[in-house]
């Protein structure tokens, strides 16, 4: 457990995996940590996302070592604790700290008092903490931006893999993608739901994409349902105008996410 923690705590991002009810589903998040627990701090424009957090899920770093390029990734599963705190109150403390360290988007929209008070918005969150490290292991870094995460069921519990795939367009002549496992073994898919994503970001991060695969896996075969983006090993910053524009997106999404939690506090 310590040696994911320290690599957690060390890292720039991270992803959060778990089994919703329609399920597998995975996000990136800015890695922080509350006293020696592992968590991250969800913006309220995530409150779908947040709603179908179960009990338990994975948690992961898969960049390669901050120290090490050559360092594994590591995966962490176990119970976790969801925290809804739409005004911010715990995450104004260390952990806004730690974020705007970590994310210049943080950095920009809570660096100061002023801006936090400003951009009430974004210091709303739900806090997900993990309780406990019942199993850790070890993944091969994502080193390229064709490597993607596989988010699947095991023995009940989200199972996390770094994938990689010769072409990841989705074609009507080709109604599966051939998966390789980053560590070369067989994937072993037996027809159960999979998520496949990835994520890359540009150097000021207000542009941080994430693709998806959705569908079944057989053997090493994804027969894809639904995709949505795909890598881009290099995303451009924002233009101005776009800039503009996704300051009010999330601005917005994050203002209904707010108010949605404060209604649900009221009943």
């Amino acid at each position: 457990m310590q040696d994911f923690h320290d690599l957690w705590r060390r890292s720039p991002v991270a992803e959060l995996s778990w089994l919703s009810p329609g399920g597998p589903s995975g996000i990136p998040v800015v890695p922080l940590d509350d006293g020696g627990r592992p968590c991250a701090a969800l913006p309220l424009s995530l409150l779908p996302e947040i709603d179908s957090l179960p009990g338990r899920a994975a948690l992961s770093v898969t960049l390669p070592g901050v120290a090490d390029p050559d360092r594994p990734g590591q995966v962490a599963v176990g119970p976790v604790e969801v925290r809804p705190d739409p005004r911010g109150t715990l995450f104004g403390g260390e952990l806004v700290e730690q974020e705007a360290h970590k994310h210049p988007p943080t950095r920009l929209r809570a660096g100061s008092l002023m801006a936090r008070n400003e951009n009430w918005w974004w210091m709303g969150r739900a806090l997900v903490f993990l309780s406990e490290a019942q199993s850790v292991h070890t993944v091969r870094p994502r080193s390229s931006a064709d490597h993607a995460l596989l988010v699947r069921e095991e023995h009940g519990d989200p199972a996390v893999r770094v994938v990689s795939c010769p072409d990841w367009s989705v074609r009507t002549d080709r109604p599966s993608l051939p998966l390789t496992d980053a560590g070369g073994a067989d994937l072993e898919g037996r027809g159960e739901k999979a998520l496949v994503f990835g994520h890359q970001a540009s150097p000021d991060f207000e542009r941080w994409e994430r693709w998806t695969r959705e569908g079944t896996l057989t053997g090493n075969d994804l027969a894809v349902i639904s995709a949505e983006g795909g890598p881009d090993p290099c995303p451009k910053p924002f233009g101005l105008l776009e800039r503009l524009r996704n300051h009010r997106e999330v601005e917005r999404a994050c203002t209904a996410g707010v108010t949605e939690l404060e209604r649900r506090e009221r009943l």
